[in-house]
């Protein structure tokens, strides 16, 4: 890899922990605001019948899955995560993947400010709840997660073709020259 292109590799990587650094703190203050303001509270009326901010203490997965199994979920975030990263290592630097650098790099941040939350705590905060469908109630690195998740899907399924993805691919290039 010549100079110029592992400087912009590494620009783009700084970059990306920026972005996760910056939505990290986002969540970590929302979530202060939401101990600080909803805990022992009644629940906070944003839209009547649609919206409120209520304080709950999960200690389960996503929808209140696995509660009580903070090892496994941390377990699973770990690799999770780790995978994420291997990822944004391997993606190209063309300028057409920039986007699917933000998507990780806020992905990774709402893994991270989740898993602050197991770490420090033992449970997640969770605060906001659509009570018009009966949802349960998440929290603002849950928004990062799910948004960026589906925009990812989009670009790999509408966007990018299956030559674009060929730097997923495991198998050795001088391998398929031979045959």
């Amino acid at each position: 890899m010549n100079k110029e292109k592992k400087s912009s590799r590494v620009v783009m990587l700084i970059i990306d922990a920026l972005i996760a650094a910056v939505l990290l703190v986002l969540d970590q203050f929302t979530k202060h605001l939401a101990v600080v303001h909803l805990k022992n509270q009644p629940a906070y009326v944003i839209i009547d019948g649609v919206l409120e901010l209520q304080y709950l203490e999960n200690r389960g997965s996503a929808f209140g899955m696995l509660q009580n199994q903070k090892v496994f979920i941390l377990f699973v975030g770990i690799v999770f995560l780790a995978v994420l990263l291997f990822f944004l290592f391997k993606l190209p630097e063309q300028k057409k993947f920039r986007i699917v650098h933000v998507l990780l790099a806020v992905i990774v941040a709402g893994g991270i400010g989740n898993m602050i939350d197991r770490f420090r705590l033992d449970y997640v905060v969770d605060f906001i709840s659509f009570v018009l469908i009966n949802y349960p109630i998440f929290n603002v690195a849950d928004i990062y997660v799910v948004v960026a998740t589906i925009g990812l899907f989009i670009l790999f399924l509408f966007v990018y073709k299956e030559k674009d993805l060929e730097f997923l691919n495991f198998k050795q290039n001088r391998y398929r020259e031979m045959k």
